[in-house]
């Protein structure tokens, strides 16, 4: 950090010069900060991006995210060797099994008074842990429009940028990827695909233990469960699932036809449905050796990124259920109490660059959809993507169909709670 003092708050740091600077210039940074608004209606951040770049050189950043993919931690450690060549910042991947425990761990931090000496600098987030720390005030910000490469995220064109799981966003977390609940089959033992969830109960009855689901709490499982959901209920029925669970009553009755889905489902999955794969990577084992012939993601181009792998067959192909899918975004969020929030400013941005975005979408790197407009990037930057060849085993953008929204984050806690009342052994 520069020696030169700072006025500090939970939601911003900005140098005494800049505010200086503020004052010259009050004219200009109104004009700014009205033309750029958040959800709201709460302030813009104003940073002197070289301030912070500076700031940032030698730091080190705690970066904790889910670590169940040997994929995913190879690309964040091929980010941690851009951002250290490029701004001089060292980036530690904290590899976690479940982000809600590094929820709790900052929760704990704060209760114990540690408001600006926290051990997570970043964190991987969305749904019910962006609304637990948005809600606890866990989260600095908002910063997102401080970024310079925010102008060139596809906001406009995706709703979940800006509505995380029924909660807005606020500038409080960036965009880092997109995903849209697949299924994957391997076409050479199912000659035609599920067209929705009635459909792929009857094909599990015609096909015993050719299908199975991971065990939620898991997050892959759990999506399961709500897709089903929202397919069962159709239409209008989903609108309640966008709002909080308003008690239990309410959930079970909502819920009811869900319950009957799997009572039916379970004696036919997978082991007589007696047993359920811890995650999704067992799940897609499981296809690759044979054991079952249709499994899921959430990442449109898991399919491909295996076959290049040889972590499944290459007759896999990718479809989706013709009434839609759920789809949302995931976030990157710097805790309150970051040690090094402007080193994590910098992680970020770097980490929505044409460069960083186009390697993530790689199906041969990880295959993670961007959150960029491609449309609006310099010609130069659209190359990273034009280059970027797909299989046959995975769908077009426009072949991926109609995006379901994702559920109020309450009703995740609520299915998961009930799901173990009733099936765990």
């Amino acid at each position: 950090m520069n020696n030169h003092s700072y006025i500090k708050s939970t939601r911003v740091k900005i140098p005494v010069k800049l505010l200086i600077k503020a004052v010259v210039t009050l004219s200009c940074i109104a004009i700014i900060t009205i033309s750029t608004p958040l959800l709201g209606q709460r302030e813009v951040p104003l940073y002197d991006w070289e301030e912070v770049e500076n700031a940032a050189k030698g730091k080190t950043i705690y970066f904790y995210a889910w670590g169940g993919s040997e994929v995913i931690n190879d690309y964040i450690k091929w980010a941690g060797t851009r951002v250290k060549d490029l701004y001089g910042i060292t980036l530690k991947h904290v590899k976690i099994k479940d982000i809600s425990q590094t929820v709790n761990k900052i929760l704990a931090e704060k209760k114990a008074g540690n408001t600006a000496e926290g051990n997570v600098d970043l964190v991987w987030i969305n749904g019910e842990n962006f609304k637990n720390m948005k809600d606890n005030k866990l989260l600095y910000g908002p910063f997102t429009n401080a970024l310079p490469n925010d102008k060139y995220l596809a906001k406009k064109q995706n709703i979940t940028m800006t509505i995380d799981f029924s909660e807005p966003v606020e500038g409080m977390e960036a965009p880092w990827g997109m995903a849209k609940f697949v299924f994957i089959a391997d076409s050479a033992r199912v000659k035609k695909f599920p067209e929705n969830i009635l459909d792929l109960l009857a094909y599990a009855k015609k096909n015993p233990g050719q299908f199975t689901y991971p065990r939620p709490p898991n997050f892959h499982g759990t999506t399961f469960l709500k897709q089903a959901l929202i397919e069962i209920l159709s239409g209008s029925g989903q609108e309640v699932l966008r709002k909080p669970v308003a008690s239990k009553q309410q959930f079970l009755a909502v819920t009811r036809p869900l319950w009957g889905y799997l009572d039916q489902l379970h004696p036919v999955l997978w082991k007589a449905g007696k047993t359920f794969p811890q995650n999704l990577d067992f799940q897609h084992q499981l296809l690759d050796e044979g054991e079952i012939s249709i499994t899921f993601s959430f990442n449109p181009n898991t399919a491909e990124n295996r076959v290049l792998n040889n972590e499944f067959p290459k007759t896999v192909r990718t479809y989706v259920h013709f009434s839609g899918t759920i789809g949302n975004t995931h976030f990157l969020g710097i805790p309150f109490n970051a040690k090094n929030k402007e080193a994590a400013l910098i992680t970020i941005n770097y980490l929505l660059s044409a460069e960083a975005q186009a390697r993530k979408s790689n199906p041969k790197i990880w295959g993670d959809p961007t959150v960029l407009n491609i449309d609006i990037l310099a010609d130069e930057d659209q190359k990273h993507f034009s280059e970027i060849k797909r299989s046959k085993a995975v769908l077009s953008d426009a072949d991926l169909g109609k995006t379901l929204l994702e559920t109020h984050a309450s009703w995740t806690d609520a299915i998961e709670k009930e799901w173990a009342a009733r099936y765990s052994q």
